[in-house]
C-alpha cells in the first residue's frame, strides 16, 4: 500500500486532484482509498472512503468549545491527531493499493502544526510521498513562484518524505505560460532572468536570495503540469510515484 498526501495552499486544487487521480488509478484497476482530512469541508468532488468528519467537525468544535470559526478550525486540526488510530484502522481494513489523502484546505493547519508530521508518520508504516501543488494561475508570476518554492521547501523540512511538485490547474493558463513556469522549475537561470524584469528592486532582491538559498540546499522543483478537469499529466504523476515508492514496480 502506498500513501500519497496532497498538500498546497488554499484553492490550489487539492480536492479536485484527489478526485481525478483516484479515478485515473481506478481505471488502471488499482484499489484506491480516498481519505479526507479536512474537518471543515462542506462539499467534496469525491466520496471519501475514510472521512475525518465522522470523528471531528468544525461546527461541532465551535459549539462544544465556544470558539469562533478560526479558533475551531485550528483546534479541529489538532483533534485529528487524537483520532489517528481509528483512521489508521479504517485504512488497514480497506486494504487498498493506494491511499490518496486530501489534506486541509488551509495548508498551515496541516504542515506547520505539530499534528501534521505526527499524522503523516502514524497513519501508516507503508511507503509514502507528498504532492505539493503550485497553483498555475498564482505561480505564473516569478515572485509568486519563488514564494511557492519557499513554502514547498518549508513543507519538505517538516515531513522529510519524498515530495513531487505539481503545476495544478494548468488548463486555466495559456500553454505558453505554463511552459514558462515549468521552465523556471528546471532552468534556474530562466527564473533569474524573469526576476530581473520585475520593477520592484526590493522584491526582486529578496526573491533572488530565496531562490539561491533553495538551490544551495540542493532541492529541485521540477514541475509536472496537471489538469484535473481534463485528466492531463496524471500518467506522469503515477510514473514518478511508482519510481519513488516502489523502485518502478507496479502495485498489484
Amino acid at each position: 500500500m502506498y500513501l500519497v498526501f496532497i498538500v498546497g495552499t488554499a484553492g490550489c486544487g487539492k480536492s479536485l486532484l484527489t478526485a481525478a487521480f483516484s479515478d485515473w488509478l481506478n481505471l488502471k484497476k488499482q484499489n484506491v482509498i480516498r481519505v479526507n482530512l479536512d474537518a471543515g469541508a462542506l462539499r467534496l468532488p469525491y466520496t471519501p472512503d475514510v472521512d475525518i468528519r465522522d470523528y471531528v467537525r468544525v461546527e461541532e468544535v465551535m459549539e462544544k468549545y465556544d470558539l469562533g470559526p478560526n479558533g475551531a478550525v485550528v483546534m479541529a486540526a489538532d483533534l485529528i491527531a487524537t483520532e489517528i488510530n481509528s483512521i489508521r484502522n479504517e485504512i488497514e481494513e480497506l486494504d487498498g493499493d493506494y491511499v490518496i489523502v486530501d489534506t486541509p484546505g488551509q495548508m498551515e493547519l496541516f504542515a506547520f502544526r505539530a499534528s501534521g508530521p505526527y499524522i503523516v508518520r502514524e497513519l501508516s508504516d507503508d511507503p509514502k510521498a507528498l504532492l505539493y501543488l503550485f497553483d498555475a494561475t498564482f505561480s505564473s508570476n516569478p515572485l509568486n513562484y519563488v514564494s511557492n518554492m519557499f513554502l514547498a521547501t518549508a513543507v519538505y523540512t517538516r515531513f522529510l518524505v519524498p515530495q513531487l511538485y505539481i503545476l495544478s490547474k494548468s488548463d486555466l493558463v495559456p500553454k505558453r505560460v505554463s511552459k514558462k513556469t515549468v521552465e523556471w522549475s528546471s532552468r534556474p537561470s530562466k527564473l533569474m532572468e524573469a526576476l530581473d524584469l520585475e520593477s520592484s528592486e526590493t522584491s526582486r532582491l529578496i526573491a533572488r536570495g530565496i531562490s539561491q538559498l533553495v538551490s544551495n540546499i540542493g532541492l529541485s522543483f521540477h514541475l509536472i503540469p496537471v489538469s484535473s478537469t481534463k485528466q492531463e499529466g496524471l500518467i506522469n504523476i503515477h510514473s514518478l510515484l511508482t519510481r519513488i515508492l516502489s523502485g518502478g514496480e507496479e502495485q498489484t
